[in-house]
């Protein structure tokens, strides 16, 4: 089902990457642009996927302490819509179960219209 175009989000970030550094960083942008008041949207594939399992827990990064995890829950309880890839969860150790909640399996064609929407930034990280 498509969003309603008022609900959209501003900005569908989408992490890959293995690097603990580059998940912060994305992290610390998203809360940037959250706090300037934009809606997010975050799809998470490969590795980045274990941001979204409930029992995960990286190493603190300077200068801050902070865990990609943490400020992803944080950007969830200011609205953040977070899925995990379709690939994810038949691919990995983990079930629907195992995901924080509030995460749930993305739907491609959904994510395909996000994308494809000239109003919607997408930045890969």
């Amino acid at each position: 089902m498509a969003e309603d175009p008022k609900n959209s989000p501003d900005a569908l970030f989408i992490i890959t990457s293995d690097s603990l550094q580059t998940r912060g960083m994305a992290m610390v942008l998203a809360n940037a642009m959250s706090q300037q008041g934009a809606q997010l949207h975050f799809l998470l594939c490969d590795s980045a996927g274990e941001l979204a399992v409930a029992d995960y827990e990286s190493q603190a990064l300077e200068p801050r302490g902070m865990r990609p995890e943490g400020l992803l829950a944080q950007l969830m309880k200011n609205s953040a819509k977070v899925e995990v890839c379709a690939l994810y969860l038949p691919n990995s150790q983990y079930s629907a179960a195992d995901l924080r909640e509030g995460v749930t399996v993305a739907q491609p064609p959904e994510i395909a219209r996000m994308m494809a929407d000239e109003n919607i930034r997408v930045f890969g990280f």
